[in-house]
């Protein structure tokens, strides 16, 4: 799963093979790195990056070459797949899931690759997520958390005086929204572009979750179960989620619908403050709500960096990766797509700067929010299956229990397969 959309697509299997040494003279080290494309535009602002970054690196590192490879988010897992596959791994890949690689012994650990300091410095939450069996393989690049978006002057024009702290509030919000005729009161994108992590969202803020206190898969626990009674019973079935309903909705048809004033709420992140923006909607932002108005934990997306062993050069990709997460480079990156620094420092100074003052509510909840269990190699079918039937557990007359203990014990299957 990526945080941001692309749209750029540049050939990637060629060059990727036979990139050890260059020649006997100067034992110059190239390096290839396959990086995943933020920009929703179109652009080439990501290639930009990483081209100015790999310039001021070599600067330094003379005698390391870096060959940069952009992909976009709908094709690059997929390719390095295929490359791993096929014996051409990349020796670096930015992309959205580590775990099976690591099972698999294809990656450098961190305390491999990076140097103490640099190791250091990852956001708690953040280094538990990268860990595969208590190891971390996993590098986060950049992070994202999610709130709770209202349109400031929807909710003026039905009357809603303040944002909703909780479920009933919100559904009374909602309630009022639809009576003033927008078309999305409350947008719940369950459709299978990024289900899994809408589901999370309301997993957590009703107190469940995916997993349960020692790690192990807890799809259909008495809080999940009652979570999507809620929804099904509070918003879908009394018609303020529509005009689509929530399996059918993908996160980005939900946030182009609020970017374009059609959308009362939803849950977002940073990267919607942009578009909506452009289009001139005012909004606010808070707390996704509790149940029962109290702070659960909040839900954490990373997306992951690593190092491949196949063309054996350890020493430059940690050389490499420590340059990547210097303070300069991790916050030029995150300011460029409004996402948020992975890195205690660079958090710091994000925070501390009053042109990052609108990330401040999301760098707040970083810190002690929960990643979905992307160390799992598990996770990727747990999700694929929880994408397609989820939407199903909140139609009017569903049986919630039914469709949650069904992917429950795919998901246990899963993970006793590990």
């Amino acid at each position: 799963m990526g945080l941001a959309a692309a749209a750029t697509t540049l050939g990637l299997t060629a060059g990727l093979s036979g990139c050890g040494s260059l020649g006997g003279d100067g034992g110059d080290v190239t390096l290839t790195l396959v990086a995943a494309d933020y920009d929703l535009t179109g652009g080439d602002t990501t290639k930009k990056y990483w081209d100015g970054l790999v310039a001021a690196f070599q600067a330094k590192n003379p005698g390391i070459r870096i060959q940069v490879r952009v992909e976009p988010w709908t094709d690059i897992d997929r390719k390095v797949a295929e490359l791993v596959k096929a014996g051409e791994a990349p020796d670096i890949a930015q992309i959205g899931a580590y775990a099976d690689y690591a099972a698999a012994g294809q990656l450098y650990s961190a305390d491999e690759l990076l140097s103490i300091p640099v190791q250091a410095n990852f956001l708690a939450p953040l280094v538990d997520a990268g860990e595969y069996k208590r190891t971390q393989y996993g590098l986060p690049f950049v992070a994202s958390t999610r709130l709770l978006f209202y349109n400031k002057e929807l909710f003026e024009k039905a009357g809603v005086d303040a944002p909703p702290t909780t479920w009933d509030e919100l559904a009374a919000a909602a309630e009022k929204l639809d009576k003033k005729g927008v078309t999305y009161p409350f947008a719940l994108p369950l459709g299978p572009e990024e289900a899994q992590a809408e589901t999370m969202l309301w997993l957590l803020s009703g107190g469940g979750g995916y997993t349960d206190t020692v790690g192990r898969y807890d799809l259909d626990s008495q809080a999940n179960i009652r979570t999507f009674g809620w929804l099904r019973d509070n918003l879908v079935a009394k018609g303020l989620t529509g005009p689509v309903a929530p399996g059918k909705l993908d996160r980005k048809s939900a946030f182009a619908a609020f970017a374009s004033g059609k959308v009362g709420m939803l849950n977002g992140h940073p990267s919607l403050m942009r578009q909506a923006e452009k289009n001139g909607v005012t909004f606010g932002k808070v707390a996704v709500p509790g149940f029962d108005g109290r702070e659960h934990a909040s839900m954490g997306v990373a997306d992951w960096i690593m190092g491949f062993k196949q063309n054996g050069h350890r020493k430059e990709i940690g050389t490499f990766l420590d340059f990547v997460f210097d303070d300069e480079n991790v916050l030029k990156f995150a300011g460029e797509y409004d996402m948020l620094p992975v890195t205690v420092t660079a958090s710091a100074a994000m925070q501390a700067d009053p042109k990052a003052a609108h990330l401040r509510e999301f760098l707040r909840t970083l810190p002690d929010s929960q990643l979905p269990p992307v160390g799992k190699t598990s996770w990727a079918q747990v999700s694929s299956s929880v994408k397609k039937e989820i939407g199903k557990a909140v139609e009017p007359g569903a049986r919630p229990g039914d469709i949650l203990g069904r992917l429950a014990r795919q998901a246990t299957a899963a993970e006793s397969a590990e």
